[in-house]
């Protein structure tokens, strides 16, 4: 049986009259991409929240390798081996590409307030960063000024001062928002190889990238999973066609 790393249960969260998470379950397994898809307004980021720590759920729980983590801040979940990404880059752009993965290994550590030109002179911190730039194909532009890369570059860099930090699981949200056809193409492929390190919790509204990616699928719709299955499964269930591929159609 595929060991299952991050299980979610239960979870609701309520914002006044607004329910943004009602009674929500899902999991991910060692190895899989399990995308979270739903229209704009179904409470998709708010669930991430409530995983990554930002966020307390008003009831429910987060399990990480079988312990209940729900307790846990951000950064002491980030310790237990969740990675997440953002839809907005959160890079040092001024830095070059070396430098923030750097910074990412120095946070493994846990101390980031180490002077910085000493810091990247630290042979062990930068071997981490060299080999996380390898994993992801950004090796030969460590010298680059960060806001020199192009946008996918960028949600390639990501990815790897996340991979500084030996993730065990990542959470994604919205890898390819602003990529093109071509990027989102690329990003994909690399996505597709990225499960061998973590498995990857994946928060996206391009179809093509989800369909093509995805070992399972869960559909949020006004903060409730109406539901789960491979992509063939999600294509052909009536009620994810009228709630939300329906839509997208029309569109």
């Amino acid at each position: 049986m595929t060991e299952t790393l991050l299980d979610i249960r239960n979870i609701s969260k309520n914002f006044g009259a607004l329910t943004a998470s009602n009674n929500v379950s899902l999991d991910l397994k060692a190895g899989e991409i399990h995308a979270l898809i739903g229209p704009n307004g179904a409470g998709k980021s708010t669930l991430i929240k409530q995983i990554d720590g930002s966020l307390a759920p008003d009831s429910g729980s987060v399990w990480f390798e079988g312990r209940d983590i729900t307790s846990l801040d951000t950064v002491a979940r980030a310790r237990t081996g969740l990675a997440r990404t953002f839809q907005i880059s959160s890079l040092a752009m001024d830095m070059t590409v070396l430098q923030n993965v750097v910074l990412g290994a120095l946070g493994r550590r846990g101390n980031v307030f180490r002077f910085f030109k000493n810091v990247m002179k630290d042979d062990e911190l930068l071997g981490i960063g060299h080999h996380a730039l390898q994993q992801v194909g950004l090796d030969e532009f460590a010298s680059f000024r960060t806001a020199e890369l192009s946008h996918g570059q960028r949600r390639q860099l990501e990815v790897a001062v996340a991979l500084t930090r030996a993730p065990k699981v990542f959470l994604m949200d919205e890898p390819m928002a602003g990529l093109g056809a071509e990027g989102s193409h690329r990003l994909t492929g690399f996505l597709d190889t990225l499960r061998k390190e973590a498995p990857i919790l994946l928060v996206e509204h391009d179809m093509d990238a989800v369909f093509a990616l995805a070992d399972r699928i869960s559909v949020l719709v006004y903060g409730e999973i109406i539901a789960t299955g491979t992509a063939s499964e999600i294509r052909s269930d009536p009620l994810v066609r009228t709630a939300y591929l329906g839509e997208e159609d029309a569109a």
